[in-house]
């Protein structure tokens, strides 16, 4: 299975915030520490508060801070919310596979893919940050001089 962007960058802005514990970045300071343009960065902190994942303040001492559900979150449960539930192959598409009425192909990939998800389920956001990846991040976002201080 593999990751939309949106996924991987919204489990990456997840773990950064993790590891901040003083000052609060802002959606530019995670953008420039992942190397990801703003405007994506933007759309994927917006998901994130609208999962109750992140919060953003607004104006002079704001920034992004992971929420206390962000932190405990399955990695399991921010990945299927964030990629759907579709199926991994599209039989009903535009033209339709012939072999959908006698397949077992399509019910083969979706157990695959709840397994998958079923993989990442005991791992919490917390548990990503863990050493080694804590201190290479808190590294990383030591980051731009010059933050705005706006969300």
């Amino acid at each position: 299975m593999r990751l939309t962007r949106f996924t991987d960058l919204a489990l990456r802005v997840l773990m950064c915030l993790a590891v901040e514990d003083a000052d609060l970045p802002t959606t530019r300071d995670v953008a420039a520490t992942m190397e990801v343009p703003y405007t994506h960065t933007a759309k994927v902190v917006a998901k994130l508060q609208h999962l109750g994942l992140v919060e953003a303040r607004r104006g002079r001492g704001g920034g992004l801070a992971l929420t206390a559900a962000g932190r405990a979150a399955s990695v399991g449960g921010v990945v299927r919310e964030l990629e759907g539930a579709g199926d991994v192959v599209d039989c009903d598409g535009s033209t339709p596979c012939p072999l959908r009425g006698a397949c077992v192909l399509r019910g083969a990939l979706r157990r695959a893919q709840e397994a998958f998800f079923a993989a990442l389920d005991p791992l919490t956001v917390d548990d990503l940050v863990a050493a080694p990846t804590g201190p290479v991040l808190l590294g990383l976002s030591s980051g731009p001089p010059g933050r705005t201080g706006t969300a």
